[in-house]
């Protein structure tokens, strides 16, 4: 009984010995609830980064007004002409619009259907913008059949590169003769206050030009071409040189390039062999010498400036078709 008795004491004195040993209760029950709870998600550190946007060229500023030249009752051109300059300059314009627009120009057209503008009313539409270019989109025409060629026109200093531009790339491009770049003082290109030129993108009296200008694919040609000439027109260099020969421009995106600036034949002083004709018949022998001075004076090109009424309606005259000189 005795034994009995100090063997149940030990026992106890070893399950004490073990009590001391295991944790508190409540410190069990603090590990096991950090066991079993959610761990919270650690905050996200904010890092500022900057969005990658795709790169996009520099969107053109200038605006381009186009002018298609004549239109409504004036059809253009010479009598018994087959083929209307007015269609031809209009269908070319609108075209040089869709082109333009598509490379991100904003484009102002003097009139975009069939009705007459007066020249005046052109001019003005063109200096109401100040960034801005005005080109000026016809066809040319002569009672010579065989002439033929690509001119482009200009009349201030200031237009001088566009118009070296524009024909470098029409005339590149254009299966006709290069007759130049030429200044000379048509009515919308002195009045204007911004860069203008004045292309003629063929002779429709030329049976062989003519039936280029027919064509719907040469036409569209000629709008790549001009626009060509307008996205290129700061990279003309200050030294003349001739116009290419061969031109990589059927697609519609552009290569940068080097353009040569383009010698010029000035005709500010022209006179119209035909129109000079007409005003002979008129004169008399036995008109006096003041009479004859006038006559003179009103048979020079419109870049002549006049008083008379007389004057006025000659310069008219000689604005309304280009004739080959």
């Amino acid at each position: 009984m005795r034994k009995h008795f100090i063997f149940i004491a030990l026992a106890a004195l070893l399950l004490a010995v073990k009590a001391q040993a295991l944790p508190a209760p409540s410190s069990l029950d603090a590990r096991e609830r950090r066991a079993i709870a959610p761990r919270a998600t650690p905050t996200p550190r904010v890092v500022q980064t900057r969005t990658a946007v795709a790169p996009q060229g520099p969107r053109p500023s200038t605006i381009v007004v186009i002018d298609a030249g004549h239109g409504g009752h004036d059809r253009g051109g010479i009598a018994g002409q087959r083929v209307d300059e007015k269609t031809m300059n209009l269908d070319v314009a609108q075209r040089l619009k869709a082109v333009l627009q598509s490379y991100g120009y904003r484009v102002v057209m003097t009139r975009d259907s069939d009705v007459f503008i007066p020249l005046g009313t052109r001019v003005a539409i063109a200096n109401s913008y100040r960034d801005a270019i005005f080109v000026c989109v016809h066809f040319n025409a002569t009672p010579r059949r065989a002439a033929s060629g690509i001119e482009t026109y200009f009349y201030s200093s200031q237009s001088l590169p566009l118009a070296s531009a524009i024909h470098y790339y029409v005339a590149g491009g254009a299966p006709s003769a290069n007759r130049g770049v030429r200044r000379r003082g048509f009515y919308v290109l002195r009045n204007t206050r911004i860069p203008s030129v004045l292309v003629e993108c063929g002779f429709l009296t030329n049976p062989t030009e003519a039936s280029y200008a027919l064509s719907p694919a040469y036409r569209q040609k000629l709008a790549l071409e001009i626009a060509h000439g307008v996205q290129n027109r700061d990279s003309v260099s200050r030294i003349p040189g001739a116009t290419r020969v061969v031109s990589s421009s059927a697609s519609s995106e552009l290569e940068p390039e080097t353009v040569p600036l383009q010698p010029f034949i000035d005709q500010t002083h022209y006179r119209d062999p035909d129109l000079s004709r007409s005003k002979r018949k008129r004169g008399s022998k036995s008109s006096s010498k003041s009479t004859s001075s006038k006559h003179k004076k009103s048979s020079s090109s419109d870049s002549d400036s006049g008083s008379s009424k007389k004057s006025k309606s000659k310069k008219k005259k000689s604005s309304s078709a280009s004739t080959e000189d």
